[in-house]
């Protein structure tokens, strides 16, 4: 058994040991006879290739999920990661990454402990359902990622979805709040027709910074095409704010086969033009068993400061979801 593997294993029985007395001590009737345990997750490895740099061998992510329900309208997540990202040099890690419990009842819902904010459709999106292998850059850089705190959403007529969060700020497996200030997130979410949705939201790092952004998508059987629009200003500087935008376009010409092309930018004018981010994606997802088993092939080609140097990066990943 290789060390990624013992590793996830390991964390999932910890987290199952320690929340097991907690689940034994609820009355019998709480918990329905359909209450099973759920696990699901998803493995990504990966090899790329830069020149100057050569091949690189990663194990992007390994994900192990378990969720159920304990009570009528309650339900439950916990999901552990292993992962070496693509940062090269990194060491792999293993964290928590959800931990939460949920109450839904007809269009109200209510949940609380460590979750994603809500804030961009990218990266509210799973990495295993994008057409790429990565989020965009600006996605990355100003999006407020998983969080501990309270969120509670509507769902109007079946067309539009409300959010609304308070968390503490201090990102994923942070269990205080060490400034005493809060990071407050709102999105809206519609679906006019089938196909296209439009979505807008706003996040408030009080004391600090205020981000936003909007995006639209239309997904046919056949053509995807997506953009997104994010920025952000911070308190003390004032002036020009950190912007970028993606935009991407997909078509399945077979359903084994979907090729997809992105371009993306980001800039921090306040800072500086050499932090100005350009890049061209292009490649090709192969299903090999349906949605459970992908082969994704991208070839990058990024530009870094004014005027910058283009570099390309070759990827190939296999993703297996189970």
């Amino acid at each position: 058994m290789s060390n990624a593997v013992r590793k996830i294993l390991l964390l999932t029985g910890a987290i199952f040991l320690t929340g097991g007395p907690l689940i034994a001590q609820q009355p019998a009737k709480a918990a329905p006879a359909s209450s099973g345990v759920k696990l699901s997750g998803y493995l990504q490895a990966r090899e790329t290739w830069q020149k100057d740099v050569g091949l690189t061998s990663t194990l992007n992510r390994a994900r192990l999920t378990a969720a159920g329900g304990v009570a009528t309208d309650f339900t439950w997540r916990i999901q552990g990661e292993f992962r070496t990202g693509n940062v090269g040099t990194g060491k792999a890690s293993v964290s928590l990454t959800d931990a939460y419990v949920r109450w839904k009842h007809r269009d109200l819902g209510l949940q609380a402990g460590q979750f994603k904010t809500p804030f961009t459709r990218e990266y509210v999106t799973s990495l295993a359902d994008l057409e790429t292998a990565d989020r965009s850059t600006v996605v990355d850089s100003l999006a407020p990622k998983r969080d501990i705190g309270v969120m509670g959403d509507y769902e109007l007529r079946k067309k539009v979805t409300f959010y609304a969060g308070v968390f503490n700020g201090e990102g994923t497996n942070i269990t205080g709040n060490r400034d005493s200030t809060v990071l407050a997130v709102a999105r809206i979410a519609a679906r006019p027709i089938r196909e296209v949705s439009i979505g807008a939201n706003i996040a408030r790092y009080f004391g600090d910074s205020t981000r936003y952004g909007a995006d639209i998508s239309y997904e046919g059987p056949k053509v995807t095409l997506r953009g997104e629009f994010v920025a952000g200003a911070r308190d003390e500087l004032g002036g020009r704010k950190d912007h970028g935008w993606f935009g991407l376009a997909a078509f399945r010409p077979a359903d084994e086969v979907q090729l997809f092309g992105k371009y993306e930018y980001f800039g921090r004018p306040q800072i500086s033009d050499q932090q100005k981010n350009r890049a061209v994606t292009g490649g090709a997802n192969l299903f090999l068993a349906g949605s459970a088993v992908r082969l994704t092939l991208e070839y990058i080609s990024r530009k870094i400061g004014t005027p910058g140097e283009r570099k390309g990066l070759l990827l190939t990943q296999l993703q297996v979801r189970y």
